[in-house]
């Protein structure tokens, strides 16, 4: 007797987000390791500082020579402390799984490297006189869940929440979440905590390239599904 079994394509690790968490931490126990001295200096090097990076006077040639503008890459892989990473990582390990998934490895290393550049150069430009680095993930995470919402619009998202000495368990739509963290980042780019020490911007500017590049990728998205 032969029996026909139906054949299950194994899904491929998200190689990809766990190789972009794996450098964050990384990065970060390389500068906790150097003494607190030299903690600012690496961060100047390694950060983007907008002063520096959009000083007019400087020639191009001096610029390139010193990779100035690679920084605003390097900066995606350097936070202050632990809680500036746990938050942006774990940011990136929910909506960046299931979008790795859609898009595939190449795609989510574009978007998270190129979305993430521009949006720190959006963020220096809105803080053209700061001697401060802009440092961290969080634009590139932000162009991560807007993608995210065009590639899942109708997905839910589980939410637990403290009511009195229980814990409730509820799903809430994804694109109410987002839209409600959108909405906060635009007003804290204004008003808010930390405001003139927190690149908003930045956060903004991801989360509008990735709904960008998602849609620009969506064909293409489709005919992987398809495949």
């Amino acid at each position: 007797m032969f029996v026909q079994l139906q054949s299950r394509r194994r899904r491929q690790p998200p190689w990809a987000t766990l190789l972009l968490v794996a450098a964050c931490v990384a990065m970060f126990l390389w500068i906790v390791a150097e003494p607190a001295s030299g903690r600012g200096r690496l961060l100047s090097i390694w950060g983007t500082v907008p002063t520096t990076l959009l000083d007019a006077s400087v020639p191009w040639q001096t610029q390139l020579s010193e990779l100035r503008f690679a920084r605003l890459v390097t900066a995606l892989f350097i936070h202050a402390d632990w809680i500036h990473l746990t938050t942006n990582l774990l940011f990136l390990i929910i909506f960046g799984v299931p979008t790795e998934r859609a898009l595939g490895a190449g795609r989510f290393f574009v978007l998270f490297i190129l979305a993430g550049a521009l949006a720190n150069l959006a963020g220096a430009w809105t803080l053209a006189a700061t001697n401060s680095p802009i440092i961290g993930s969080s634009g590139a995470v932000s162009s991560v869940v807007g993608a995210y919402l065009v590639l899942y619009p109708r997905a839910d998202l589980g939410l637990v929440l403290p009511l009195g000495f229980f814990l409730e368990f509820v799903r809430v739509p994804a694109s109410l979440l987002i839209g409600f963290w959108a909405v906060l980042q635009i007003l804290f780019t204004y008003v808010g905590p930390a405001f003139g020490a927190v690149a908003w911007w930045t956060h903004v500017s991801g989360f509008l390239l990735g709904i960008v590049l998602a849609l620009l990728w969506r064909p293409g998205v489709a005919r992987r599904a398809r495949r």
